[in-house]
């Protein structure tokens, strides 16, 4: 049935207005940001070295996509697992997708695709939170036990120094895979959230790059209010709280009156033809968006291809009782193949490939033997309620993903699984190995960080620790 986790998100813990909440509220013009007056620094880990300036675009697939449907057919195995889809050549010799992909198959030599992730939770909060932050407890939690790789390279990034460039290092657009965030690291280190249909006419970035000047004075105003009261409480502030806010409530500032940081969120800058190349809609414009984002200097982006696009339930849970499974992946995989394969060409043909990895997956695969379940009807008037269709179910025992940009050596496939499609048997990743490629990229060596939790005790970057992929490291 449908899963109602995309539509929750990560409460504040309750409690009393202390210092830090006191500024909060007394910069309400800032608080949206997420970024100013909310922490104080805790130097619990070594600093790692940023790596060229490396950047990460994550692509997400909320609810998990059909490996067998796209990235790992299945031609020879009996229909009830490998679909209706034909098969189609790529440009790399043995390497053959689905003809859903065609676009990406033009471009196969530009990525690779990794054939046998696997891990054990089978939820979608406990395989995102897997995937993301190597949590290995199967239970479905509301909330993040561990930050997710995303925060943590935000977290150690700005341990680095004041940063200089005007936008914020870590973005979110459109990012709806929710039960992951910052956990003990706080608030500060989440994404600057970008939400909305980036294809709108109208469309525009709240809090950012602000022109008109009596705005941009009733800041300075508001900043030189908080300086005045941190004068009042600035003796006693044993901890040393205020002077630690101070760089990010600057950045804070930076990001509303920097023109800079508008105009990379501004994809009016783009001529007519590439913002066609990516496609017309919410996905490939926030494909597009992602690229703007770390050529102008952000390290992290995360975005999911969510919403109406995805078909009836809004993303990639493909259950016979949600929807036709075949039919929901024919609707979405033209606006799918387009949005990725832009971007990948995108990032050589801007000479990104080396700093700028892309990394496209969901949380899991899905199962490989078609069921056949009733609709529920819900806002289905082709397939009324009680009405049989196939569907596939959650399967994090083999799936796919692909790799793009990073230095890495493209155009080939890692690993296999075997003949059905149940199970990954050769080259076996797990969740460690994926987060630890990222960090890898990102030169952060995650075998060797470990971060204060909740209760000071020092905790790896990675709950379930695992190796750099060496196939995927440029």
């Amino acid at each position: 049935m449908t899963d109602n986790f995309y539509a929750s998100s990560i409460q504040p813990c309750p409690g009393p207005v202390n210092r830090r909440g006191f500024l909060r509220m007394g910069l309400a013009g800032f608080a949206s940001l997420s970024l100013p007056g909310i922490l104080r620094l805790r130097a619990a880990s070594p600093v790692q070295k940023k790596k060229d300036n490396t950047a990460v675009i994550m692509v997400w697939q909320p609810g998990g996509c059909s490996h067998i449907d796209t990235y790992d057919p299945k031609p020879t195995a009996p229909v009830e697992y490998r679909g209706p889809f034909n098969t189609i050549r790529t440009s790399v010799p043995g390497i053959d997708f689905t003809e859903l992909l065609p676009m990406q198959a033009k471009i196969a030599d530009k990525f690779t695709v990794l054939r046998s992730m696997r891990h054990g939770s089978p939820g979608h909060p406990a395989g995102t939170l897997r995937m993301l932050t190597g949590d290995t407890d199967i239970r479905d939690k509301t909330n993040p036990k561990y930050p997710d790789w995303m925060c943590v390279t935000n977290y150690l990034r700005s341990k680095q120094g004041p940063r200089e460039n005007p936008l914020p290092p870590y973005v979110g657009i459109n990012f709806s895979s929710q039960r992951v965030g910052a956990a003990y690291l706080g608030d500060a280190y989440g994404p600057f959230t970008v939400s909305g249909d980036p294809n709108r006419p109208n469309f525009s970035v709240p809090n950012i790059g602000l022109s008109n000047a009596s705005e941009v004075k009733q800041l300075d105003r508001r900043a030189d209010l908080r300086a005045k009261l941190d004068t009042l409480e600035r003796s006693f502030d044993q901890a040393g709280e205020l002077e630690a806010l101070d760089e990010f409530e600057a950045q804070a500032l930076t990001l509303l009156t920097n023109p800079k940081a508008k105009d990379a969120f501004d994809l009016s800058k783009e001529d007519d033809k590439t913002r066609d190349r990516y496609g017309r809609n919410s996905w490939g414009q926030q494909l597009l968006m992602a690229r703007r984002l770390v050529e102008a200097g952000v390290d992290v982006i995360s975005t999911s291809l969510s919403g109406p696009l995805c078909g009836r339930v809004n993303n990639w849970d493909d259950h016979a009782v949600n929807h036709h499974v075949f039919d929901a992946l024919r609707f979405r995989a033209q606006a799918y193949d387009q949005a990725v394969s832009a971007l990948i060409e995108d990032i050589y043909d801007r000479g990104l490939d080396e700093r700028v990895l892309v990394v496209v997956t969901g949380e899991f695969g899905r199962t490989p033997k078609v069921n056949y379940q009733p609709s529920t009807g819900e806002g289905n008037a082709s397939a009324p309620a009680g009405t049989k269709q196939p569907g596939r179910d959650h399967w994090p025992r083999a799936f796919s993903n692909i790799w793009a940009g990073g230095g890495i050596e493209t155009g080939r496939f890692i690993g296999a699984s075997d003949k059905l499609g149940e199970d990954s048997i050769e080259r076996i990743c797990g969740a460690g190995d994926f987060l630890a490629t990222i960090y890898h990229h990102l030169g952060i060596d995650s075998s060797n960080v470990f971060i204060e939790d909740f209760n000071g005790r020092p905790t790896p970057i990675i709950a379930d620790q695992g190796k750099p992929i060496p196939e995927l490291l440029g």
